[in-house]
């Protein structure tokens, strides 16, 4: 098939280096952002000259704003946003890692069952004349990546949100030196979870396939199959903090909101307000730990699905290792290519008005893509023969070199196309939200009719970019092109990562400001930050949702031809029972983890309430608040109700593959897929605009926004309303369902050994 221009020594070399070299960048943004001093006194570099030549003097100076007291005071609730964040995780993390350790007794129990616990070589599954590796080996392999990704997951999650709790009060500090000092301390602080997170989760992949290599040597089937428990783990890992994280989250902020805003009349993030550090807590433990996860997760699964297509195509059967490895060759390229795309953000452009922060961000997103669409041409042309061939539901499909490169491009500026479209529907510079905040008018309900409307309508392109992608990549190299595309969309992920995880660190500077009681210019730098950030974050989930569906389909694909299955007949009773099944459970889900907010809110506002009413000076701002059980209701509530939904997830695929078998279950995951990325889209963006459309009538930015505002007034309380209902929406259902859509799929390809020989035991009786 031609050989390579990149030796199996350079790719030996340059995969690990690009890992390392993501790990060092992050250390070096991280050592940046700790030079801002959380102790009184100036901060160490603030005498030296600024970028143009003249002192960084505190703008807050002469307002008497530079008070010891203010730096004090934000240590110390940054001291105890920290200390709530690491306490949930790790209650979080003690239920999660019993599980682990039960679902991995599982994985070997299943999957060494196949041959009968036998430790003798067998024919290979896809070439028969062919001894491969004993099944009992797939299942030890196979429980040790699960671990490995799990772990991973956890590390990365957990780490985001140390260095988020880190940065928040810095942010914040900053600020009184201008918005530019405080933006680029947010992004420096994303960059430092977005690169330690694509690094570590390239890092541990590519050791884990060369220590299983040792092993299995040169069966490469048998090895990329034990590697998708890698995708598992993380997956597994991603549902609970999610899902766990957006319920914690969602009720201190509809608790805060409900009864501050709307009863109370006092501002967001006011420290008389109860559930303020819980709302702030919040922030760290959904939309970083649970974010982080998650896109470790679509990353973790892609290469696994990309691996195992691989495996069985002209890559794996000539034991071709570059080639074999482009995936991961990608994603190196990618580190590369955020990392100059960083220095764009925090070096080259300077940020000095309010109203460059969101272009900045955007600018962000077109370099990454532009600089990675070169990155890919050149990493296809080194590593890859100009033809060659990719194993398509039984038989092998030729394949040239410039058509895998397509795959992969259509998959990262699908991405894009989605961003920008998400962007365009949750942010307030646009129409479809100023719509939504006109709205607000004639009160609460027609806001939430314009805002549902507007989620229903924002699915419509999104869909077609993902289906364009899909049909392109397919054509040209069957599920392996899908795969990559998968991972075209996620090359940029340090990036992604970098812009989504500013949005909570921003947030939690605005709440910081206004509990430590800093200046009015102060918070509106903060404000001016945070609704930037709400427009990234939604951008973020887009991307979520984009890359799980192309995601689920190519593991969908690898599951299929695991399970034996030649086609997927639409007309066959077992197939159309699995789809409606499949279609239903995305509402089912999103039902549950509704409910799990409203209930856990619905505590918090009784707590809030109460504290009001019975603790004396609360109001006039003479005694504290009880911060503490506010924390403990949010904490107990998302342990106990994390459990039904993750149960749901995980039990599916078995229950089907066991009991139906492997048809019924590929008509499920199909249905899944199918309705999941739909409400995921519309959910995430319907509550991305609500919380805009608030944000739009309290900024009073522009002439029509001033005629709804103030603060307090009737629109600006119906607002406040959509933007509640929004909360679970777009920061609990939403995100969740693109790791249903994923999980299921990467599952179901780990059993598909032991639901194609012993499942459907229905159909068998």
């Amino acid at each position: 098939m031609g050989a390579t221009l990149l030796p199996d020594l350079g790719t030996e070399i340059l995969i690990p280096l690009c890992a390392v070299i993501g790990i060092a960048f992050s250390v070096v943004q991280w050592m940046f952002v700790s030079q801002v001093k959380l102790s009184p006194g100036r901060d160490a570099n603030s005498n030296a000259p600024g970028k143009n030549g003249y002192n960084d003097y505190l703008i807050e100076e002469e307002e008497g704003g530079n008070d010891h007291n203010v730096v004090l005071k934000c240590a110390e609730i940054q001291n105890a946003i920290s200390e709530g964040a690491t306490s949930f995780l790790f209650t979080e993390y003690k239920y999660v890692g019993g599980f682990m350790v039960a679902f991995a007794v599982l994985i070997f129990v299943f999957l060494g069952s196949v041959e009968g616990f036998s430790t003798s070589s067998r024919p290979c599954t896809y070439d028969q004349t062919k001894i491969c590796k004993p099944a009992l080996a797939t299942a030890i392999f196979s429980t040790i990546s699960f671990l490995l990704g799990a772990i991973t997951s956890v590390v990365s999650g957990f780490l985001g949100m140390k260095i988020a709790t880190y940065a928040n009060a810095r942010t914040t500090l900053e600020a009184r030196k201008g918005v530019g000092k405080a933006f680029i301390t947010a992004f420096r602080s994303g960059a430092v979870m977005g690169f330690l997170l694509a690094s570590s989760g390239l890092l541990v992949l590519y050791i884990a396939i060369n220590a299983f290599k040792l092993y299995y040597g040169d069966d490469w089937g048998g090895l990329f199959e034990a590697i998708t428990g890698y995708g598992l783990g993380g997956s597994s890992m991603a549902l609970f903090g999610r899902v766990g994280g957006g319920i914690y989250t969602k009720a201190a902020d509809v608790g805060a909101d409900l009864v501050g805003k709307v009863e109370r009349n006092i501002p967001e993030d006011d420290p008389r307000n109860p559930a303020v550090i819980a709302d702030n807590v919040g922030d760290n433990v959904g939309d970083i730990a649970g974010m982080g996860s998650d896109l470790f997760g679509s990353y973790a699964e892609a290469s696994c699905a990309a691996l195992v297509v691989a495996s069985i195509s002209s890559f794996g059967i000539n034991h071709e290792l570059t080639p074999m490895l482009y995936p991961l060759i990608v994603s190196s390229v990618g580190i590369l290519v955020c990392l100059l795309t960083t220095l764009c953000a925090t070096d080259f452009f300077e940020i000095k008005a309010v109203n460059e922060i969101e272009p900045a961000l955007k600018r962000q997103l077109i370099i990454s893509t532009v600089l990675m669409t070169v990155g890919i041409a050149i990493v296809t042309w080194i590593s890859v023969p100009s033809s060659f061939t990719i194993f398509n539901f039984g038989t092998q499909k030729v394949v040239k070199s410039w058509q895998l490169f397509l795959c992969v491009g259509v998959g990262l500026w699908a991405g894009l196309i989605i961003g920008f479209v998400t962007e365009y529907y949750t942010s307030n510079a646009y129409s479809p939200v100023q719509d939504v905040a006109d709205s607000c008018r004639t009160g609460a309900a027609t806001n939430v009719i314009f805002g549902l409307a507007l989620g229903y309508k924002s699915v419509i392109i999104p869909i077609f970019a993902i289906a364009i992608s899909i049909f392109v990549s397919f054509s040209f190299a069957a599920m392996y092109g899908i795969a990559v595309a998968a991972l075209g969309m996620l090359s940029t992920i340090a990036t992604g990562l970098a812009i989504d995880a500013y949005g909570p660190i921003s947030d939690n500077a605005g709440g910081i400001a206004e509990m430590a009681g800093m200046s009015h210019r102060i918070r509106e730098r903060t404000d001016a930050l945070d609704a930037a950030g709400n427009t990234t974050a939604a951008i973020g989930k887009g991307f979520a949702i984009g890359s799980a569906a192309l995601v689920s389909l190519a593991l969908f694909g690898a599951f299929v031809s695991r399970a034996g299955i030649s086609t997927v007949d639409v007309l066959s009773p077992k197939v159309v029972i699995g789809l409606l099944v499949g279609a239903m459970l995305p509402y089912w889900f999103s039902a549950m983890t509704m409910k799990s907010v409203g209930s856990a809110a619905l505590k918090m506002v009784e707590e809030v309430r109460r504290q009001f009413n019975t603790i004396p000076g609360l109001m006039e701002g003479t005694a504290k608040p009880d911060y503490a059980t506010c924390v403990k209701i949010s904490t107990d509530a998302s342990i106990k109700e994390m459990i039904p939904p993750g149960a749901l997830v995980m039990l599916t695929p078995l229950i089907v593959g066991i009991f139906f078998g492997v048809e019924t279950l590929s008509g499920v995951l199909a249905g899944s897929l199918v309705s999941g990325v739909q409400i995921a889209i519309s959910a995430s963006n319907t509550g991305g605009a609500w919380d805009n459309a608030k944000k739009y009538i309290e900024a009073g930015a522009s002439e029509h926004a001033r005629t709804l505002g103030p603060k307090g007034s009737d629109p600006h309380k119906a607002a406040v309303i959509g933007d509640t209902i929004g909360d679970p929406l777009k920061d609990t259902s939403g995100p969740s369902l693109n790791i249903l859509i994923k999980l299921m799929a990467v599952e179901s390809l780990v059993f598909a050994p032991f639901f194609a020989t012993h499942g459907g035991l229905l159909f068998k009786i």
